[in-house]
């Protein structure tokens, strides 16, 4: 069994792209600049947007925080996407989820003009991303790819099946993996919650990826040996006895499953790390591309 580990990865991928920030600056360029618009005070986005602008300063990028209440209506919110959309000192942004309730989150994503749509969540880019074009890949799932890539994980002719099949890391997942090339050229199947079987589908895949917010889900007999086990579960669950409150974990038994695993991700340290890395490694290619176009 190897631990996938997504913290090391994407340490290696802030050095590789702060070296290559390194030159954009001796050859007097302009450097990557990201910024991150923050609705509200939900204490999960802020330790994400917190930890998202430590990375920007660590690569040697600008960043830009906008913060507003949680009452700032949808219209507002437009507003500021349009003059991100329209400020040439900014490469690409992000808006945080979840929004208040008030926002209708589909709005502001197409809101955000696909050029700097660092997230990948535009249409345009997913589909370009489908149609297997040069594009913005949604950061979890491009960091999936970067792990898999990163330690050799064979992917052709495998079984693969995602677990969940949210816009952000199941459904663009799926595609990815049954994508020609490396990694990808698997045979996938998508499975959600309505999904009959569930249990004996996963016992016959050789790569699973679950993206099911469930805590401790996937146990060990539901995976067959020298099973791919990737975990994107984050819950934190409520524990008196931790300093905290609660403690962090993934959609997988991780200690159980370990043991029957070839390569399995660590939660936290093994997905999580990796889509800061690959929303920087976006905000870099946003910044070549708008380079070339002058």
């Amino acid at each position: 069994m190897e631990i996938l580990d997504g913290k090391k990865v994407s340490n290696d991928i802030k050095e590789e792209i702060a070296a290559e920030v390194a030159k954009m600056k001796e050859r007097g360029e302009k450097v990557p600049h990201l910024a991150a618009v923050l609705v509200g005070n939900d204490g999960a986005s802020l330790t994400y947007v917190g930890s998202k602008v430590r990375s920007c300063k660590r690569v040697g990028f600008e960043s830009t925080l906008v913060q507003m209440p949680n009452t700032t209506s949808e219209l507002e919110l437009l507003k500021k996407i349009e003059e991100l959309n329209n400020d040439d000192d900014i490469d690409g942004f992000i808006v945080q989820l979840p929004l208040p309730k008030q926002i209708d989150t589909q709005k502001v994503i197409m809101a955000v003009h696909p050029d700097k749509d660092v997230d990948g969540f535009h249409p345009t880019n997913f589909g370009k991303m489908a149609l297997d074009m040069s594009t913005f890949i949604p950061a979890t799932p491009f960091g999936i790819l970067e792990l898999i890539e990163r330690y050799g994980v064979e992917t052709q002719g495998k079984h693969t099946v995602v677990i969940g099949r949210s816009h952000i890391v199941g459904r663009p997942m799926s595609i990815l993996m049954g994508r020609k090339g490396f990694p990808g050229n698997s045979t996938v199947t998508l499975t959600h919650s309505r999904t009959k079987n569930i249990t004996q589908i996963i016992s016959q895949a050789d790569i699973v990826i679950s993206a099911l917010g469930k805590p401790k889900f996937l146990k060990a007999e539901m995976v067959k040996d020298d099973a791919v086990v990737i975990d994107v579960g984050i819950t934190r669950v409520p524990d008196d006895s931790k300093e905290k409150g609660y403690y962090i974990t993934g959609d997988v038994d991780f200690e159980n499953v370990k043991k029957k695993a070839s390569y399995i991700t660590p939660v936290p340290g093994g997905v999580g790390p990796m889509t800061i890395a690959m929303l920087l490694k976006n905000t870099l290619l946003a910044r070549e591309r708008h380079r070339s176009r002058g």
